[in-house]
């Protein structure tokens, strides 16, 4: 069992950067793929990018390659979102999500957090 809090939404505006950290508690962190996904108003919920277990391997959605940059630390038990050249399409609820083995389908991850908001202003 594992429990996800989003933390570092806000207001930015278009071409800088923000910082998203889902800070996880409960056993086995290490054991876990940990994505991000995002769902903007009016579409469906997306893969943003994940990482998996030993943080070796990385998957990223064609829109943020090269934008955004995922990464996770076992020391504090977290999985970071550097998120850079926002553009107003990234504009989004995004959440935090884990999943033992690895899967790019939501409907796969077992735990979730609340979801923290990320606006872009043009």
């Amino acid at each position: 069992q594992l429990q996800l809090v989003e933390s570092g939404g806000g207001l930015v505006q278009g071409g800088n950067s923000l910082r998203l950290s889902c800070a996880a508690s409960g056993r086995d962190f290490g054991s876990y793929a940990m994505a991000w996904f995002r769902r903007a108003p009016g579409k469906e919920r997306e893969l943003v990018a994940v990482i998996n277990w030993d943080g070796g391997t990385m998957h990223y959605a064609g829109s943020v390659k090269g934008r955004f940059t995922i990464a996770r630390d076992y020391a504090r038990n977290t999985v970071d979102l550097q998120m850079d050249s926002l553009k107003p399409e990234d504009t989004a609820v995004y959440y935090c999500a884990a999943v033992q083995g690895w899967s790019l389908t939501a409907t796969s991850y077992d735990f979730w957090g609340q979801g923290t908001q990320v606006t872009v202003a043009s």
